[in-house]
């Protein structure tokens, strides 16, 4: 509880939001990813063993990968084990260490959340999933970030990033490349020295979010050369003088050491002199850290964050500011282009045609979907049609109905049609609107052929709720759709989840399949 609360305490105290700054003991303690070793072991098929490279490169990992690359290459065009991914693949050849990089990411593509999932640590991977970050900075090729966080923007390698305009919400800077382009990996030793040269262009790129965001460091060792060189570029931007502002917004995740015990303490990392001020965390349960990540969490979305900053204009600049100015809700925002002008933050308004019954007036969307999975309300069906829907369609389309417009009567487009209703905003709906568009890749390279129970199964809920709409209707089965909005019904309250409006539109599409026509 203490390393909880003084995490809390620093995260409330910040004027931004935390990153993540995950490196490769992520990516072994969650989809038991080997470590540096024992990935390129993997790969020593050419009749040398691992310690002919060890020794070779004097222990230096960067230079082995180049050595084994060269023997690799010539091992790959002609070995049967490769015969498929040659024919698939050699047109991507640029160099010797291409067939290296593109088994690399072949075997990286087997990892994902599933395994995590299955892993000890499921529990904290539930709570990774639902948190809402501001970003996510790593070293690490594999897709899992993008899994846990589907809908943030992804930028690849330090070109992708110097030479773009990062919001620094809402996104995933990959810095040491990424498994779905090979070329991008950061592997040998000539890679890191491309890096390394442009590595002070990069801490430029990123001193505004070290000094206003908590970095939350995990799955590095305290003394890794990837770390330590970005602080210490870092460092020299800021000034000695200005290195305290880093205090309380650099904090380090470490596994316990034999005989510890959980704690959390202030520290220095001195490198080359200059000593930078460190929350050190020490602890073998991370699940107390990520929860104090939650329980500061926005109560908007990052991903909506972003869209508003990407798409925030000057309304003095518009000779007629009052025509580009409306509400939208967030449970539309899927999109940049959803969002024209960032004016304020506000109620929206609750006018109607005619006022509603007192009693009536105050009911909400959460409490339709409450009825609609435990028909337990006993609320006048044509109330709720006439006023809250009314009233509630004006905002989203994520409004409950078909189960109201059933137990009147109206079972049909034709019966609808002739009702004095207004609710075409819902009924009329096109079925692919409840597809949060953003999750549209992952699903189809990844679970486009998985059945609802698989998908279920596999992945995280958050990302379950997303992806269950792209399945054909056919292929969704009404009761373990039930089942699983109930398994999930606490996370329908944006207090609750950043994801909420993945789990309202999940419910009126449940409300479609079960009560429409």
């Amino acid at each position: 509880m203490e390393i909880k609360k003084k995490l809390e305490d620093i995260f409330k105290s910040r004027i931004a939001g935390p990153f993540l700054f995950v490196g490769s003991g992520f990516s072994r303690r969650y989809l038991g990813l080997e470590d540096w070793r024992g990935l390129l072991s993997r790969f020593c098929v050419a009749g040398k063993p691992f310690e002919y490279y060890l020794s070779t490169a004097n222990g230096d990992y960067p230079t082995i990968a180049r050595l084994l690359a060269k023997d690799f290459n010539e091992y790959w065009w002609s070995a049967d084990e490769y015969k498929q991914s040659v024919e698939r693949h050699k047109a991507k050849i640029l160099n010797e260490t291409s067939a290296l990089r593109i088994e690399i990411i072949n075997y990286l593509s087997t990892l994902d959340q599933s395994k995590a999932k299955s892993s000890e640590y499921a529990q904290e991977v539930e709570l990774l999933s639902s948190l809402n970050v501001d970003g996510v900075i790593t070293t690490n090729w594999d897709m899992f970030i993008e899994q846990l966080f589907p809908d943030y923007k992804t930028y690849i390698g330090q070109e992708e990033l110097l030479f773009s305009n990062p919001q620094e919400i809402g996104e995933i800077y990959k810095i040491h490349g990424c498994s779905t382009k090979s070329e991008s990996l950061v592997l040998t030793d000539d890679d890191y020295n491309k890096f390394n040269d442009k590595n002070t262009y990069l801490a430029a790129k990123l001193i505004t979010l070290f000094v206003e965001h908590p970095i939350v460091f995990i799955g590095y060792s305290i003394s890794d050369e990837n770390i330590s060189g970005l602080l210490k570029a870092i460092s020299a931007c800021i000034g000695k003088e200005n290195i305290e502002q880093l205090r309380k917004n650099l904090i380090f995740v470490q596994r316990l050491s034999p005989g510890e015990e959980s704690n959390i303490s202030d520290t220095y990392l001195t490198i080359d002199g200059i000593q930078i001020p460190l929350v050190l965390v020490k602890t073998d349960d991370y699940a107390p850290v990520y929860e104090a990540i939650h329980a500061t969490k926005r109560k908007i979305p990052a991903r909506v964050l972003r869209y508003c900053k990407e798409q925030l204009y000057e309304l003095v600049k518009s000779a007629e500011p009052e025509k580009k100015i409306c509400v939208v809700d967030i449970d539309e925002i899927e999109k940049k282009e959803d969002v024209e002008f960032l004016v304020g933050v506000g109620v929206a308004s609750r006018e109607l045609n005619a006022p509603a019954p007192i009693g009536y007036a105050s009911i909400s969307v959460i409490e339709l979907i409450e009825d609609l999975l435990h028909e337990n309300k006993n609320y006048d069906c044509e109330q709720i049609l006439t006023h809250v829907a009314t009233r509630a369609c004006k905002n989203t389309p994520n409004v409950p109905v078909f189960m109201y417009l059933n137990k009147l009567g109206l079972n049909s487009q034709e019966k609808y049609n002739s009702s004095t209703y207004n609710l075409d905003k819902v009924v009329n709906r096109d079925l692919k609107s409840f597809r949060v568009e953003s999750y549209s890749k992952p699903f189809f390279r990844n679970y486009r052929h998985m059945s609802m129970q698989e998908i279920i199964t596999s992945c995280t809920p958050e990302n379950a709720s997303a992806y269950i709409p792209f399945l054909a209707k056919e292929k969704i089965d009404i009761e373990l759709l039930y089942n699983f909005l109930i398994a999930n019904q606490s996370k329908f309250d944006y207090e609750a989840s950043s994801y909420a409006s993945n789990y309202r539109k999940l419910a009126a599409l449940f409300d479609r399949l079960k009560w429409g026509w």
